[in-house]
Order: structure tokens, then sequence, then C-alpha cells
């Protein structure tokens, strides 16, 4: 699980409308981990964000090691490898966290295997082109509701999830293998548009299954712990993610 970027959507989107309007950060978003974790409901939130991601890179580190096997060339295989290691290492971060806080990493990752599972199982790529795709864009997504969030975590939180959505280098990648597909068959572009169109709707309604089924976590992000979303700010963060998508869709060459 990882943030693209691209010429059109730098690593942190909201960064220079944070500098004009966004305030200082208050309440727990000022705390550390020590201070925020005293309240037991937003420590519980934080252990179930940090378990979904970590199940997320392990995920992702698998299915990369997967698409390496449909890559077309050597050089190919070999990226991929090195992106999944990148994710792999993101997985260690976050398992090494939930243990230093008290957690039992493999119990916080459980609640989230079964919906994460079944959205791979739904949007499972059938060929090198749809895996590029399902990496650029349905994992973008996830990455943009999580970066959100983390807006609203304490400070060595918000770090530690920031960082591992980091791109592993995924985005140019991606962008430079699917344009020249299309370029070489303009066919593949309405074909691929339809398959991240699908991505998008599964991927927003895999994230909003993922918080409803965990109390203390979709109490957090509706401003019942910490300083959570209203439900009108909930709709503006989706019209965000949207629009995120249609700038990655944009520097596919695809149609959003």
């Amino acid at each position: 699980m990882r943030f693209m970027t691209t010429p059109d959507n730098p690593a942190d989107p909201s960064a220079e409308a944070t500098d004009k309007t966004t305030p200082a950060a208050t309440g727990v978003a000022a705390q550390n981990w020590d201070t925020a974790a005293a309240d037991p409901q937003y420590r519980a939130a934080v252990v179930d964000l940090l378990g979904a991601l970590a199940y997320g890179e392990l995920a992702a580190f698998e299915r990369l090691a997967e698409d390496a096997k449909l890559a077309p060339t050597l050089s190919d295989k070999a990226e991929l490898a090195k992106m999944a290691s990148a994710e792999f290492h993101h997985f260690e971060r976050l398992r090494d966290r939930l243990a230093s806080v008290g957690a039992e990493p493999t119990e916080a990752m459980e609640p989230f295997v079964a919906a994460l599972d079944g959205f791979h199982r739904q949007t499972a790529p059938s060929d090198w082109l749809e895996g590029l795709v399902k990496a650029f864009v349905g994992d973008s997504i996830a990455s943009d509701f999580y970066r959100e969030v983390a807006a609203r975590l304490d400070a060595d939180t918000r770090g530690l999830v920031l960082s591992v959505l980091d791109d592993t280098g995924h985005a140019s990648f991606a962008v430079e293998k699917v344009r020249a597909a299309i370029d070489a068959d303009p066919r593949v572009g309405g074909r691929l548009a339809l398959w991240a169109r699908r991505l998008m709707g599964e991927a927003l309604s895999q994230s909003q299954r993922v918080v409803a089924d965990r109390d203390a976590l979709s109490t957090m992000l509706v401003g019942g712990v910490a300083d959570g979303f209203d439900l009108a700010e909930v709709g503006r963060m989706f019209s965000r993610i949207t629009e995120a998508h249609t700038k990655r869709m944009a520097a596919l060459g695809l149609a959003a």
C-alpha cells in the first residue's frame, strides 16, 4: 500500500492548501503517543489503524511478487522485486510499532484480513497492465484515505503512517509502461479506463467497510475520539480522494 506521486499529484497534494488554510495542530494532533494513548479508546483506534496498514503492506508485498511473474522483461521483474522488498520493510516497521505499544501484531491485523483479501479477489488483474494500474490507482486510493486519517493522529503515529505510505517507485514505472502500451495500441486505453473505474468503486467501498466494522476506528473518524471528521468533512474527504484519482487517471493517459 503506497501513495503514488505524479507531476499533477505531488507527494502531499494538500501541502499548498495546508500552508495557506490549516492552523497549527491542536488537540491530539499536537500530542505525542504517550500522552494521546492515555485515552484507551484512542489507543484502540490507533492499533486498529496500524493493524489495517500492516496487513495492507504485507498484501502489497505478496501481490508485487506475484506481479513480477507477469512482467515481460527481466528488468521489469527486478524493478517489481525491489518494490516488493520496500513494501515488506514498511510492514516490518508497522509490525514492530504494534509490538512496541503492547499490541500483538497478528491479532491487530486479523480483523482486516477478510475485507482486504476480498478486495484483492474481486480485483484480481488479468494481465500485466491491469496489475500496474491496480497498484497505481487502487492502492493509491487507500493511501489517500489513510493520509486523511493521519492528519488527526498524534505526532508519533502520524509520522510513522506517512512514512510507510511513501511511494516505492511504482508511480513513474506504471505511468511509463501504461502510456507506452497505449501508444502502441490505443484500444488498450479504453479497457484500462474501465478497469480503473471499477477499482475506484471497489477501493472506496472497501475503505468504508473497514471503518464501519471497527467501532473504535469509526468513532475516531467521526469525531468521537481525537480530532475526528464531522459528517460534512467525511463527504469532503471522499471528494478530495476522487479528485486525486482523476489526476492519476490523467497521468496514465486514461479517461476518469
